[in-house]
């Protein structure tokens, strides 16, 4: 059985990212090329969905216990058959090592949550 390395928990108003949207330097900054196709594809849900992809890489860098010290576009969150899932590149991927992460993903009543946990 692997061992819990750390846990890392975030939630994100909706409301916030629906305005990020019209910001394409924040988007470029933040997300992926992979990330800003799937945004695009969610239509009325892109909001929701910004929320939930950025929920899921602070949780990420919570449970690193590092805080925002990678590009957030070094976090991928992509989406495996519609089940979320991290794709790590730079730092974030040298911070990671051998271990594994696991990630879900919930929206509602206007919050998004994400919840990450890093195992050997």
């Amino acid at each position: 059985m692997s061992d819990v390395r750390g846990i890392g928990l975030d939630l994100c108003e909706i409301s916030r990212t629906h305005e990020m949207l019209d910001r394409p330097a924040f988007i470029k900054r933040c997300l992926t090329e992979q990330e800003q196709e799937y945004l695009q594809s969610r239509g009325k849900m892109a909001s929701e969905s910004l929320a939930a992809m950025w929920a899921a890489k602070e949780a990420c860098l919570k449970a690193f216990g590092t805080g925002i010290v990678v590009p957030l576009t070094d976090v991928e969150i992509l989406h495996d058959n519609g089940r979320p899932c991290y794709c790590l590149h730079g730092k974030a991927a040298e911070m990671l090592g051998d271990g594994k992460l696991f990630l879900s993903i919930t929206h509602e009543a206007g919050i998004a949550a994400a919840v990450c946990i890093w195992t050997e």
